[in-house]
């Protein structure tokens, strides 16, 4: 399956255009107005923590953004329907994770509910660093046992939905950069997403983010096989989309001719 995203609007001098990006945000996800001076600040927040980490010296890791990773992040959870204070968190999260804000700046400025969302993101991402240092000495049915379990756990800690749709968008983010890292990091990621996270997205019932997790995870782990069946696909996956979408509107057509009522859909199968 690839994914086909929209660049972020820029301005003449390459920055995100904040106002404009803001914008498209509420074209996909309609919000209360009182929330866009809110998305325009944490962007700007986050922008300037990024800003001064670069000064600093201090990065994350060559080549990542956390102020575009927050934008692509919210994109992804705006297309779900989530709600303000779940956008915010995820433009600020990895700020907050690769320490350029701490956690009572964020409560400080946009409120408790924001920064309790971005906290239990935290412990999700403390539970699966624990399950990557304990897989290293684990193979087989063990290993799967042991991601099972840890499946359990995220699920069991998580009081509020919201927080591990974050993680799921983060991740998605995540396995979206790895093909311009190394070998061993590529494939740490995709065993994790394919252990852990494309099972939770299937839990959750989010199919589109299961089947990219699912894609760019065997993409990295089965290189071979991959290319095997994406050269055997008859075409791109937004045209084997839109040859379903066809089918089901020629469908209905010849239906209604006979006055049958009827709901037709149909998918096209992830690689």
């Amino acid at each position: 399956m690839v994914q086909v995203r929209e660049a972020h609007p820029e301005t003449a001098d390459g920055h995100v255009d904040i106002d404009a990006w803001v914008n498209r945000l509420f074209d996909i996800q309609p919000l209360n107005e009182s929330f866009r001076l809110d998305l325009v600040r944490a962007c700007e927040v986050s922008f300037a923590a990024e800003t001064q980490a670069i000064a600093a010296k201090n990065i994350w890791a060559e080549g990542t953004s956390s102020f575009r990773t927050g934008l692509e992040m919210a994109e992804i959870l705006a297309d779900l329907q989530l709600d303000g204070e779940t956008l915010i968190a995820a433009l600020l999260y990895r700020t907050v994770r690769e320490d350029k804000r701490s956690l009572k700046e964020i409560e400080a400025d946009f409120g408790g509910d924001v920064a309790k969302l971005i906290k239990g993101v935290l412990r999700m991402a403390a539970i699966s660093t624990q399950r990557s240092d304990s897989d290293e000495r684990v193979l087989g049915l063990q290993s799967q046992e042991q991601s099972e379990k840890v499946r359990k756990m995220l699920v069991a800690m998580v009081d509020d939905v919201r927080v591990a749709l974050i993680k799921l968008a983060e991740r998605t983010c995540a396995i979206r950069a790895v093909k311009d890292v190394g070998e061993e990091k590529r494939r740490h990621v995709a065993q994790e997403v394919a252990d852990i996270y494309a099972p939770l997205a299937h839990r959750l019932g989010i199919g589109h983010i299961k089947w990219e997790l699912e894609d760019l995870s065997f993409r990295y782990l089965e290189p071979d096989d991959y290319k095997k069946i994406a050269s055997l696909l008859d075409g791109r996956r937004v045209d084997r989309d839109s040859y379903i979408e066809t089918v089901v509107n020629t469908l209905q057509g010849e239906l209604k001719k006979d006055n049958i009522n009827a709901n037709i859909s149909g998918r096209a199968k992830h690689i």
